[in-house]
């Protein structure tokens, strides 16, 4: 037991390097395979301790960010509870493992592990699932294909056929599991040769500013008012050089998420700020705001400002971050606990918004995601099928710039292009902006803690890609396809059972 329990805190730490930082992918599945070999024949609780082991390998170091960002606590009770979805599919395993076919039901279980921690529990966490960490590698372009979850359950595949191919017991299983391994992997790689590609039916120039976060660059809440004012120069100085000749004038601009850090609609000086951008640019623009919705609670929006009719569509982040943007059980819960360190800095709730049509800037349909908006999959597919003709991201970051979770956010962006098969423009508040093309290629992008301003014509894209449907049927059936597999398991040991007393 000892020898597998090492084993598996190896293979999770290994799973870590598949992203941001180290972003070396092509050790995901010998993970897994290492994954599915240390649980195989053990009781359900030893499967557990198993899984659980890797989890934590595995998620505390990709999640170690949280630490020095938000706090040792958060930290250790996030990654926590994420490893605990990894012990509890290790209990699966040797069961899920007793059928012939086992590493396509694993592989489905191991997506429907993926898809119900990213929403569960209160918002879940979507970091780390295997389709994130494919951007730099052969099965890219199988994002646009069969998406985010269709991906991670290729790559699971492959791995768990690898953990088949160790466990052969004869020349002919092992040619055979190998050979499996072989077809998977080249029909995964085919889209290399055949990108899918939506229809361009026009173009746009869009402009995102990085406004800087004034002193060390990591609390927005220092000086909200130069935080806006940051951005207001940053977009004057931006028109000037439009006037100037220097740069093509956008069509819209996009300012960051917490790029007003207080209601613009109560704070006169805010407000002004914003106004006198506009009118100086004389295009729309996408503002980031924290809108107040009553004393209990706030809402963190993309609001579209025109220079003519000022403030008009919005879209709500869908997703705020438990015990970052909102106190779940806050009643419940001691005022000690509520009133002091990190939650001291959450007064009001943060509401989930659920607007699933794009916002309309300057005649163009944006898919907007506000910061972690991005790593889940609703809020891009129903934009998208609802006639969306590119995506924005508005973040804010500013709490992790010192970090990895930086680019690892970008990464999980690029992988979104990808798979919608749209152009994404990214404005980040103090870093990475940037514009990514629809096969994951970075067109342009800003420097860390600095002010900057990106200026980029895209085209506009019509059309769905498969991989926005796969994905949703993906992360809709495979709970219930693992939960068949596992009654199968059950079955086929009992039977087993009944024959060796027989």
């Amino acid at each position: 037991m000892l020898r597998r329990l090492l084993a598996a805190s190896l293979a999770g730490v290994v799973l870590s390097f598949a992203y941001e930082p180290v972003a070396f992918a092509y050790v995901m599945p010998l993970s897994l395979a290492a994954y599915a070999l240390t649980t195989r024949d053990l009781r359900p609780r030893a499967g557990f301790v198993v899984g659980l082991v890797f989890g934590v390998a595995f998620y505390f170091p990709h999640i170690y960010w949280m630490s020095p960002s938000i706090g040792l606590p958060a930290w250790l009770a996030l990654a926590g509870v994420e490893a605990l979805f990894y012990g509890i599919l290790g209990a699966f395993s040797p069961v899920l493992q007793r059928l012939r076919s086992w590493p396509a039901w694993l592989a489905c279980a191991w997506v429907a592990m993926e898809t119900i921690r990213a929403t569960w529990p209160f918002s879940g966490m979507p970091w780390g699932r295997l389709g994130f960490g494919v951007v730099d590698t052969p099965f890219a372009d199988l994002l646009a294909y069969v998406g985010v979850n269709g991906v991670s359950l290729v790559v699971a595949l492959v791995g768990f056929l690898l953990a088949r191919v160790v466990l052969a017991s004869r020349g002919d299983e092992r040619l055979y599991a190998g050979a499996a391994v072989v077809a998977v992997t080249a029909v995964a790689v085919l889209p290399t040769f055949v990108p899918w590609r939506l229809e361009t039916t026009g173009e746009a120039t869009v402009a995102a500013v990085q406004g800087n976060v004034p002193g060390r660059g990591n609390d927005v809440l220092e000086d909200v008012e130069q935080l806006t004012q940051n951005h207001v120069d940053a977009t004057v100085d931006l028109a000037d050089r439009v006037a100037a000749g220097e740069v093509a004038r956008p069509d819209f601009v996009v300012w960051p998420e917490n790029s007003t850090a207080t209601d613009p609609f109560r704070d006169r000086t805010i407000n002004a700020g914003i106004t006198r951008a506009v009118e100086a640019i004389g295009v729309p623009v996408l503002v980031g705001a924290i809108v107040g919705a009553g004393p209990d609670h706030v809402l963190n929006q993309g609001i579209v400002w025109d220079p003519a009719t000022g403030a008009g569509d919005r879209y709500a982040k869908r997703h705020p971050v438990a015990y970052g943007e909102y106190i779940p059980l806050r009643d419940h819960l001691p005022d000690s606990w509520v009133n002091s360190g990190q939650l001291a800095r959450i007064p009001r709730d943060m509401l989930s918004g659920s607007r699933s049509t794009p916002l309309t800037v300057a005649g163009v349909q944006v898919a907007d995601n506000i910061c972690f908006d991005i790593a889940y999959d609703d809020g891009i597919a129903t934009q998208v099928d609802n006639g969306a003709e590119m995506l924005a991201v508005q973040t804010s970051n500013a709490s992790f710039i010192f970090t990895d979770q930086i680019e690892q956010q970008f990464a999980i962006t690029r992988a979104r292009a990808i798979e919608s098969g749209r152009y994404v423009v990214v404005a980040a508040i103090n870093g990475v902006t940037g514009v990514i093309a629809p096969d994951g290629t970075v067109v342009d992008r800003t420097e860390r803690r600095t002010q900057d301003v990106v200026v980029e014509t895209v085209e506009l894209k019509q059309g769905s890609t498969p991989g926005l449907g796969v994905g949703t049927v993906l992360r809709a059936t495979t709970p219930f396809v693992a939960l068949l597999g596992l009654a199968w398991g059950v079955v086929v040991r009992r039977r087993t059972r009944d024959e060796e007393q027989a």
